[in-house]
């Protein structure tokens, strides 16, 4: 098994902290005074102090256009729901609520989209079964 490294800029410590550990649960792992790693769903982010990068809504994804570039995680379905129901009810401001996508279909799917405190777009997928994630 593998696992996935992605490091990207965030605009402040302790709100990235407070969203990534506090809310989604993610253990803090290394840190200084300029960036912090989280096990992200089993991979590794790194999140640097630093300008966010930039997003628009322009990945046409069904009938929604999702923000471009995008990062997140594809958990088992049961882990998504129970994901998505702490998330509603925490209040979070979602980009694309908590839905299903291609329904009936070889990839359907549940997704939800949201940004952490600095911007960045996060998509959380959820499968009946992970062996679909690539179902053509």
């Amino acid at each position: 098994m593998s696992i996935f490294h992605l490091a990207f800029n965030v605009s402040d410590l302790d709100s990235t902290r407070a969203f990534y550990s506090g809310l989604l649960g993610c253990t803090e792992g290394r840190s200084t005074d300029t960036w912090v790693d989280f096990d992200f769903f089993g991979h590794q982010l790194s999140c640097h102090l630093g300008d966010p990068f930039a997003s628009a809504p322009t990945g046409l994804v069904g009938a929604h256009k999702v923000p471009m570039p995008h990062f997140g995680a594809v958990l088992p379905m049961a882990e998504w729901r129970a994901l998505a129901d702490h998330l509603t009810a925490e209040g979070v401001d979602f980009v694309l609520a908590p839905q299903v996508r291609f329904e009936g279909e070889p990839g359907e799917q549940s997704t939800m989209f949201f940004t952490d405190p600095s911007g960045n777009p996060v998509e959380i997928k959820g499968l009946a079964s992970l062996d679909t994630a690539f179902a053509t």
